[in-house]
């Protein structure tokens, strides 16, 4: 049998049988606590719907952006195993520097101040 095929027919054996185990397995006991729109015990003291402040949004982006910044330059060691090297080299350190004009900018703006 071809190998692919195999592969195939284990991960979908293997994604079903997950799948219908996932809906045997969780207890649903639901009760006053877990059906309250806090389960930290304690009534609710004020509006849920209070906005986030901006600034909580920025970093998350700023977190999210240079976690990929990781995730785009993690396979530049096994570059050198490329016929052109240089070229590799020269679009990892435009990414770099492209990511610290960013940040040098975001700094300069006070974007990373949590307190005005």
């Amino acid at each position: 049998m071809n190998p692919i095929i195999s592969i195939m027919i284990i991960t979908s054996i293997l994604s079903s049988v997950l799948i219908i185990v996932s809906f045997w397995l969780p207890q649903m006991n639901p009760d006053s606590e877990k059906l309250s729109p806090y389960e930290c015990g304690f009534d609710p003291l004020g509006s849920a719907r209070l906005p986030f402040s901006i600034r909580f949004f920025l970093v998350a982006i700023l977190f999210i952006l240079f976690d990929l910044e990781i995730a785009l330059l993690l396979p530049l060691p096994w570059s050198d195993q490329l016929p052109n090297v240089i070229q590799t080299f020269f679009w990892a350190m435009s990414i770099l520097f492209l990511l610290t004009v960013g940040l040098i900018y975001e700094w300069v703006q006070g974007g990373l101040e949590w307190a005005e």
